[in-house]
């Protein structure tokens, strides 16, 4: 048997995303054909380099198909920013967007997000906002702005080696 790539946490809160038919897929596979869907993007491989371990490949890449039409991968992102925030795991100084590449297709106008996610954001978004504040106030006990440091005496030494006069 393949190395498992979750854990039995991580497949607890993944499990209820992912849609079970009335025909199939039989629950007890499930869990592996996921995770080759994991191996295969984690690998760079081809379907056809999978390990027999996660199940037949033509299998494995029909469930991917079905997921990613059915919008698996993307309530499943959604859910897990909701719960990151929820435990108060949310890092926003690590997302930038760049403006002058970021577009949004005019179909985004219509976007539409479940109340808990839009919570969890605003929640994370008031938190970041409330960290930032208060970095801010430190910055201003110290005496210094944002864009000063402290100064370094020269020596009367130039960066160039030669002495200023």
């Amino acid at each position: 048997m393949t190395r498992r790539q979750l854990t039995d946490e991580q497949w607890e809160f993944i499990e209820p995303y992912l849609p079970i038919g009335e025909y199939g897929p039989y629950p007890e596979r499930l869990r592996e054909q996921f995770e080759g869907v994991i191996w295969r993007f984690r690998s760079s491989a081809q379907w056809r380099e999978m390990p027999s371990g996660f199940g037949p490949w033509p299998t494995v890449y029909g469930r991917f198909r079905v997921w990613r039409d059915a919008g698996v991968f993307s309530a499943l992102l959604e859910g897990m920013i909701a719960e990151a925030a929820r435990r108060g795991q949310t890092d926003l100084s690590l997302v930038s967007v760049d403006s002058t590449t970021a577009r949004a297709h005019h179909d985004a106008a219509g976007m539409h997000l479940g109340k808990d996610v839009m919570d969890a954001l605003e929640e994370a978004a008031a938190e970041q906002e409330r960290a930032r504040q208060k970095g801010a106030a430190r910055r201003d006990r110290t005496g210094r702005t944002a864009g000063t440091t402290p100064s370094r005496k020269s020596d009367g030494v130039s960066g160039d080696g030669a002495s200023s006069g």
